[in-house]
C-alpha cells in the first residue's frame, strides 16, 4: 500500500446510508437536514481499544468523576504515581488511553499522566458531545487532580486545551498535535464529506449558536491562541486528509511564543505513536 494510500486508509469513511438519508432530508426539508447534520456532527463513533493501548488500559487507575458545568460523568484515567502531573486531551472518536505512546515516554521520564473519556466517548456514557464539554472537563480535572505541568493534546484535544488556557487552566507549555481550528472550515468539510450543500453548513453554524448562545467562531484555535502567552509546541502533517495542515500555520501565527513541527506521511493519527514526535515533545518539555 502507498504511504497516500495509507494516510487516505486512515481517515474515516461516512456509510452510504447515512449519505442517502441525508441527501434525502435535503430534498425534502432544510430544517430536517440540518437536525440530522447536528446529531451526527455530535455524536462521536466509539471505537474498540486496540492493542496497543491495552497495558496503559489495565494499569492505569480509573474513576468516574462528575463535572457540574455540564452535568455528566466522565472517566478518567491516572497512569502512574509521579506527583509531577500532564494532562493528555483525546481527539474527536478517541479514548483516554489514544496517547499511551507519549504517555509511556513520560512516565519514564518521572512524570504521570491524567487522561479521560470525553463525554459519549471511550468507557463515559452518553451518544453526544461538542467541543464546549471538552473544555469543561479540563477545567474540571485541573480543580480535582491539578495542579499539570503541562498538557498535550491531539486534533479536537489540541484546540480544546488552548480554550481552556484562555479560560485560566494552568499550565508550564502545551503541545497540540493535529489540531483543527476554525469552526466554519470543520463544518464546511462535514457538510462536504455528508455531500450536501454548502448553505446547509451556514446553517448548521447558526444552529448551534443558537443552542449554546454563542458564537461558535469563538472557540476557533487560533482565536484563543491569541490569549495564550505561554510557550506551545504545534506538531502537524503536512499529509493530515482529516485536518488541513493550514489549520497549524494559522494557529501558529496568532501565538506569541510556539515551535512549529511539520512532519510527512503520518497522517491524523499514526504521528502519536512516531519517534521522532515523541522525542520532540520530550524535547520541549525539558527545554
Amino acid at each position: 500500500m502507498s504511504k497516500n494510500k495509507e494516510i487516505q486508509a486512515q481517515t474515516l469513511k461516512i456509510p452510504k446510508v447515512i449519505l442517502i438519508t441525508a441527501k434525502f432530508l435535503e430534498v425534502i426539508s432544510t430544517k430536517l437536514v440540518v437536525k440530522f447534520a447536528a446529531k451526527l456532527f455530535t455524536t462521536p463513533i466509539k471505537h474498540k481499544i486496540p492493542k496497543r493501548e491495552f497495558l496503559m488500559d489495565k494499569e492505569s487507575f480509573q474513576e468516574m468523576i462528575f463535572v457540574p458545568s455540564i452535568n455528566k460523568e466522565i472517566i478518567v484515567y491516572h497512569y502512574g504515581k509521579s506527583d509531577k502531573k500532564i494532562l493528555l486531551v483525546h481527539g474527536w472518536s478517541g479514548r483516554g488511553t489514544q496517547l499511551v505512546k507519549i504517555a509511556d515516554e513520560l512516565l519514564n521520564l518521572g512524570y504521570s499522566t491524567i487522561s479521560f473519556d470525553a463525554p459519549a466517548h471511550g468507557k463515559s456514557k452518553g451518544n453526544s458531545s461538542i467541543m464546549i464539554e471538552f473544555i469543561a472537563s479540563i477545567l474540571e480535572l485541573e480543580k480535582q487532580f491539578g495542579p499539570f505541568e503541562f498538557a498535550i493534546g491531539h486534533s479536537l484535544g489540541g484546540m480544546s486545551i488552548l480554550n481552556a488556557i484562555r479560560e485560566n487552566l494552568k499550565v508550564n507549555k502545551a503541545v497540540i498535535i493535529g489540531s483543527g481550528d476554525i469552526i466554519q472550515d470543520i463544518i464546511d468539510d462535514f457538510i462536504e464529506k455528508l455531500k450536501l450543500k454548502h448553505e446547509i453548513g451556514i446553517k448548521l453554524r447558526d444552529h448551534f449558536e443558537k443552542k449554546y448562545g454563542v458564537e461558535m467562531n469563538y472557540y476557533s484555535a487560533s482565536n484563543a491562541a491569541k490569549e495564550v502567552s505561554i510557550p506551545v509546541l504545534i506538531i502537524h502533517d503536512e499529509n493530515d486528509v482529516d485536518v488541513n495542515v493550514k489549520a497549524a500555520y494559522q494557529i501558529n501565527e496568532n501565538l506569541k511564543n510556539s515551535e512549529l513541527m511539520i512532519t510527512k506521511n503520518l497522517g491524523h493519527r499514526k504521528i502519536l505513536g512516531n519517534t521522532e514526535v515523541i522525542m520532540q515533545i520530550i524535547k520541549f518539555i525539558n527545554e
